[in-house]
């Protein structure tokens, strides 16, 4: 892979966040994906077998971009990039977690929702933004209102986002991409439904090649 994460990232135009419970579902969980046309993963650290899962995906998937959501500190930054994570994701801009992973050359888009948080993270020289809680914060409408003197920044939306809003948010210029836990359901890993997951992460590539794809073509 040649282009740099956050180029692949918006290549994809969308990608998975994941809360699973059993590391050993991380197997069949990087095939389906890979399958489906989604090649990327967001392990988030809400559950004791986060780390584990993104070493079994970023170790036997070389074709999968993992990541790490929930990053709450520095200790779990550490614990993600030892374990393979390519990307880090926050809910919030904690400038210790942004500085450490700057440090370690990895890339961080931290949680914001106001322009004070956007000021904040530019000053740390950051162009791309995870804009969290999307869908409580205003969605789209709310983006556009802040890039109006916020120009420079594109934005990673979650909170919030579905298959029936995604085209909304990328038809958005500066929607990097998109993600969520709708792709791949806590309940669909829990249930071993793999079939399910498959099939949502299809419809999700579906649309962003529709949206994108348009785009290219106009």
């Amino acid at each position: 892979m040649n282009a740099t994460v956050t180029q692949q990232i918006e290549q994809l135009g969308v990608f998975p966040i994941i809360v699973i419970e059993d590391a050993t579902d991380a197997t069949r969980l990087g095939e389906t994906l890979l399958s489906a046309g989604l090649p990327c993963a967001e392990v988030t650290f809400r559950t004791e077998a986060a780390e584990e899962a993104i070493r079994i995906l970023a170790e036997g998937f070389p074709d999968l971009l993992v990541g790490a959501g929930t990053v709450l500190s520095v200790e779990l930054a550490q614990k993600a990039i030892d374990a393979g994570a390519k990307f880090i994701l926050s809910p919030g801009f904690n400038p210790s977690v942004v500085d450490f992973c700057l440090s370690q050359d990895v890339e961080i888009y931290p949680g914001i929702c106001t322009p004070t948080e956007i000021e904040a993270a530019m000053a740390k020289g950051l162009r791309v933004l995870k804009f969290f809680p999307a869908g409580s914060m205003g969605g789209v409408r709310y983006l556009q209102a802040i890039s109006a003197p916020l120009s420079m920044v594109r934005y990673i939306p979650t909170g919030g986002v579905n298959l029936q809003n995604l085209p909304d948010y990328l038809n958005f210029d500066k929607v990097l991409a998109c993600a969520g836990t709708w792709i791949v359901k806590k309940q669909w890993l829990k249930d071993k439904d793999f079939d399910r997951i498959r099939k949502e992460a299809e419809k999700a590539v579906a649309v962003v090649k529709k949206v994108r794809g348009d785009q290219h073509d106009g």
